[in-house]
């Protein structure tokens, strides 16, 4: 499971707001059982957006938004096949994650 690798959310009851997460799990970790993953929000579907703990990205040509402050741990099993990676992303996102965990 590659890090940056992009899955689509599988909640019918989330999924139009939330259609896909990204895996930002070192892939050192790929033994544990479950996968860090931020959700990507379709654009106008999040509120109190802050730039930098907000990066946007790109996917299937549509902006989407992550939400690094709703990060989370989910089984692997849950996240299916990648659609995409957004291993290009990785410095706005690892920014983002900092900004989140030490206020810098």
């Amino acid at each position: 499971m590659p890090q940056f690798d992009v899955y689509t959310n599988p909640n019918p009851d989330s999924q139009q707001k939330i259609p896909y997460f990204v895996d930002i799990q070192a892939d050192l970790l790929d033994n544990l059982a479950t996968r860090v993953v931020v959700p990507l929000y379709q654009q106008g579907n999040i509120v109190n957006l802050l730039q930098q703990l907000n990066p946007t990205v790109t996917i299937e040509n549509e902006l989407f938004i992550l939400s690094i402050a709703e990060l989370a741990a989910i089984p692997f099993t849950y996240l299916g096949t990648p659609i995409s990676n957004i291993q290009d992303e990785r410095e706005a996102i690892v920014a983002a994650v900092d900004l989140l965990i030490t206020g810098i």
